[in-house]
């Protein structure tokens, strides 16, 4: 079991702006999940968080696609909480249960699927290592410099709220997912 670091805050609790972006949030959806209304602490991280999180839903990465890249980011980086998340919006993508385990594992069936998975490992692990090899290649697989780039974007989402939650000890009490292989 992990133990909560940091407390959810209600929008009363909330400082600065972070109070009125909670309520907001609140009078439109009725509710905040456990990670925003955390972190709330931070008026500035929740911000930037929603902007980014926003800004990352106009992606030209087919949504399937973008939740492989995120089901591969969330497995190197450990948070069972995004990585649940990530699982079931990959199913309402479309994905199969093969899909899934394949993009945990970093790839794909697909080539140009399992390139782009590659490079967003690669821009998560190792962004000092990238070169202009690791770019001809998914050039070569027919990727847009837009997209190549957007990938940066969905690693750094997905990195934003894994390290967050994983800080924050929001965890599942019990993880149904098991690691690829296990």
């Amino acid at each position: 079991m992990t133990t909560r670091r940091l407390t959810a805050l209600t929008p009363e609790q909330a400082p600065g702006r972070a109070r009125e972006v909670l309520g907001d949030i609140v009078e439109r959806h009725g509710s905040v999940g456990e990670m925003v209304s955390t972190m709330a602490h931070s008026p500035a991280l929740l911000d930037g968080y929603l902007s980014l999180s926003r800004a990352m839903k106009r992606v030209k990465i087919p949504r399937a696609l973008s939740e492989k890249l995120s089901l591969a980011v969330q497995e190197w980086i450990g948070c069972g909480t995004c990585r649940e998340a990530h699982v079931s919006a990959g199913r309402a993508a479309g994905l199969s249960d093969t899909d899934i385990a394949l993009a945990r594992q970093g790839t794909s069936t697909d080539p140009r699927e399992a390139a782009l998975i590659g490079l967003a490992l690669k821009v998560l692990a190792e962004p000092g290592s990238l070169s202009d090899d690791d770019v001809a290649e998914v050039r070569a697989h027919g990727w847009s410099d837009r997209v190549i780039a957007e990938v940066v974007g969905v690693v750094t989402l997905n990195l934003l709220t894994g390290a967050f939650n994983l800080l924050a000890g929001i965890q599942p009490e019990k993880e149904e997912e098991s690691k690829p292989g296990e």
